[in-house]
């Protein structure tokens, strides 16, 4: 997927809907989100939280709710994405622009609005997976005390992403060359992909 950096880009990038996008957006933009750009998609936040998403694909368009589960969808419109795997997400589907019943979108933004306000959310289940040392990383700590200092005191999930990192390397060679690349952002307490977490 092209990597957008504004809502005009991604109406552009997605020309086929472009009408029906800016319809969309301009429903949303009628209530108190804000609007910004995540994971290349225009998605609505209210105090930090996402709360709408908008996409265009292939062959059809629509709203996405981040909590969208807590929705009453009185009207039966929503739809799970992916049944079975999507817990809380759910989107309305459009075809056409004759498919837009712009004050239905905005009655079920409205609702999606209140329910992050009460606090309606189903968080990620955090998987708990053990911390797996690569033995190259275990002989690096030892002549190394700032290094295994700076990787004890980083979250299990951090420590996961760089042990991973080590043992995806097929060659000792590049494992030792990660871990020269590494060994700075641990002893200074940064994840391996913190440059892509932050919005």
């Amino acid at each position: 997927m092209k990597k957008v950096y504004s809502v005009e880009e991604y109406i552009e990038t997605n020309s086929h809907f472009g009408e029906e996008l800016t319809i969309l957006r301009d429903v949303i933009n009628s209530t108190e989100l804000d609007e910004t750009i995540k994971w290349s998609a225009p998605t609505y936040c209210l105090n930090g939280k996402n709360v709408v998403g908008l996409g265009a694909f292939k062959n059809h368009f629509g709203v996405w709710f981040f909590q969208g589960v807590f929705l009453k969808d009185d009207q039966n419109v929503l739809v799970n994405a992916q049944e079975g795997k999507t817990k809380a997400l759910r989107q309305i589907r459009f075809e056409s622009k004759a498919d837009i019943n712009k004050d239905l979108v905005l009655s079920y933004v409205k609702e999606a609005i209140a329910n992050q306000k009460a606090g309606k959310e189903i968080k990620p289940q955090r998987q708990s997976k053990p911390v797996v040392v690569p033995s190259e990383l275990e002989a690096a700590f030892n002549s190394n005390a700032d290094l295994k200092s700076g990787f004890n005191a980083l979250t299990p999930g951090k420590q996961r992403e760089y042990c991973e990192y080590i043992d995806q390397a097929k060659r000792e060679a590049t494992k030792h060359s990660r871990i020269e690349k590494i060994t700075p952002m641990i002893i200074n307490g940064v994840g391996l992909n913190d440059k892509y977490k932050n919005c």
